[in-house]
């Protein structure tokens, strides 16, 4: 049986993942409930969860002060927010779980299913990706924050200035940082397309995304790319216009 813990200020909001989990989980749920930090921290004393549903914004103490008061917590908290879109960054740069409200029972399983993966096999170096997220809500500005990326080689910590590109490599993407040997993480260039995209990257193909910030040139017929490390990077047909446009070649 997995053991829960939903933290949240809203009773309906309460109960509407109550209800999920007990009836739209695959698994066995036992669930309890707390309305504040306070109360959560009061729960803990004698109750072990497997997860904590965290919600973020709460009054008083929010979901991320309950994190600053509990350090190395033995569980997995998923996040629950309602579009906070700054909560939202400074999460998944962390590469932490989250559910946006209202909440899709599809998607706790798949949040469930998740933390059975990490359970049953290699799991991650949570406790850094939990101070790395303590770090970026720290920051006033979004860009200031340093990206999380778990590989099977550890994590990766690095700030947005530091990426030179990224490039496709089947469900895998590799991370060219400046000055650094790349590295292969488990994400698909789409994940990270959709995370870097607000932040000006440029999707120039199909397996390639790029910093503005290191493009030195533009090939004459305008295919090509040239990066201040000197990597050549294709522009495709598809994505030209929309390179030119970006780019004020126009």
């Amino acid at each position: 049986m997995l053991k829960t813990l939903i933290i949240d200020d809203e009773q309906k909001a309460r109960n509407v993942l109550n209800h999920y989990l007990k009836n739209a989980v695959r698994q066995e749920i036992e669930a309890r409930h707390a309305e504040s930090v306070e109360e959560a921290l009061k729960v803990l004393e004698d109750y072990q969860p497997d997860i904590v549903f965290l919600d973020v914004e709460m009054p008083h103490q929010n979901g991320f002060e309950f994190l600053l008061a509990r350090k190395n917590p033995p569980y997995d908290i998923v996040f629950t927010t309602a579009f906070n879109q700054y909560a939202i960054q400074a999460i998944r740069f962390s590469a932490l779980d989250y559910l946006l409200k209202p909440v899709d029972p599809e998607e706790l399983q798949a949040a469930v299913d998740r933390h059975l993966e990490k359970v049953n096999g290699a799991k991650q170096e949570t406790q850094q990706l939990y101070e790395n997220l303590v770090h970026n809500i720290e920051k006033k500005n979004v860009r200031d924050f340093r990206l999380a990326v778990p590989t099977s080689e550890g994590v990766f910590f690095f700030t947005l200035d530091e990426i030179l590109r990224l490039e496709a490599d089947k469900n895998y993407t590799s991370i060219h940082l400046v000055g650094k040997r790349p590295f292969l993480a488990s994400k698909t260039l789409k994940h990270f397309d959709e995370m870097l995209g607000e932040f000006n990257f440029i999707r120039t193909h199909k397996s390639h995304l790029v910093n503005p910030k290191y493009i030195k040139q533009v090939t004459h017929n305008n295919q090509f790319l040239l990066l201040s490390d000197g990597s050549r990077i294709e522009i495709s047909r598809r994505k030209k216009e929309l390179v030119q446009q970006y780019l004020k070649l126009k």
